[in-house]
């Protein structure tokens, strides 16, 4: 028995059923990226945007300021996951003595924020008193009137 060759006509059914499936994909792709971008975010960055804006200025000020008085910093975390500071005068010789405390935050908000106190071990050497959870860490320390931010994994 021969089949017939004419060709499927193309009617109104196909053309919704290609409507319904390109929107379907579209919608599902949305749904997708949308739960992905609010499970990865975990809150704000900044409390206001605009009084951030409006300090930046004055925190380039301050960086400055510490940049001219040459004090070098260097933040690590060792094996037992302890923030190791060592801070150096623009000469290079050790800072002892210094009061140095610290704040560690989540960068976006998913763990509370840890405080951090320092004990020197060496001369111009600082272990935190605390170990901080895995992760990446933005680190706000205070040594005298210095102020260091830096992130750390």
């Amino acid at each position: 028995m021969m089949r017939s060759s004419t060709p499927r006509r193309f009617t109104g059914w196909h053309m919704t059923g290609i409507l319904v499936a390109f929107f379907a994909v579209v919608i599902a792709v949305n749904m997708l990226m949308a739960t992905l971008a609010v499970r990865s975010f975990g809150g704000v960055v900044v409390d206001n945007s605009y009084v951030a804006s409006q300090k930046f200025n004055g925190w380039l000020k301050a960086a400055r300021a510490q940049e001219a008085q040459g004090w070098r910093e260097t933040i690590a975390i060792d094996a037992q996951r302890r923030v190791q500071v060592s801070l150096a005068d623009a000469a290079g010789a050790p800072l002892n003595g210094v009061a140095l405390t610290a704040t560690a935050a989540h960068p976006l908000g998913r763990a509370p924020d840890i405080a951090l106190s320092f004990r020197e071990v060496a001369p111009g050497r600082y272990s935190a008193d605390r170990t901080l959870p895995a992760g990446r860490w933005r680190l706000s320390l205070t040594a005298a009137d210095h102020h260091f931010v830096q992130e750390i994994d």
